[in-house]
């Protein structure tokens, strides 16, 4: 469906009726009012306001303001709490994981100090009896 942006020349649309035009006609004032004071509280006006003063201050206005649009709300969703306290940690489990690496290691070679003859790799021995490893 093409939506037409022609005005009247007082600012009234002429032509077919916009999404937006549906969206009023179907939804009471008191739950628009709902709905604004929702986003509002879930941050979604203030990050949408930074994306677009973001966007206003630019020197040289992006080709495909959309993109630019996406590509700063990504990148203000990154900085959310929930998304740093992941990094951190992973962070804490990437070190957690080398020092086990490191400790691995260090018994690896306390082992063949006491028994020359154990395997080197991480491996495990065939059973003696023959029997099939689980």
């Amino acid at each position: 469906m093409v939506y037409s942006n022609e005005t009247d020349g007082v600012g009234n649309r002429t032509g077919e009726c916009h999404p937006i035009d549906d969206f009023r006609n179907q939804v009471s004032p008191a739950d628009r009012e709902h709905f604004r004071r929702y986003l509002e509280r879930s941050g979604v006006v203030d990050s949408l306001t930074t994306v677009f003063a973001s966007l206003y201050e630019q020197q040289e206005k992006p080709a495909q303001a959309l993109e630019y649009v996406k590509e700063r709300l990504g990148a203000v969703t990154l900085t959310s709490p929930h998304t740093r306290a992941l990094q951190q940690e992973a962070n804490d489990l990437r070190q957690r994981c080398e020092c086990l690496e490191e400790e691995n290691e260090d018994l690896k070679a306390k082992l063949q100090r006491y028994e020359p003859d154990a395997p080197e790799d991480d491996e495990p021995e065939a059973p003696e009896d023959g029997a099939a490893a689980n």
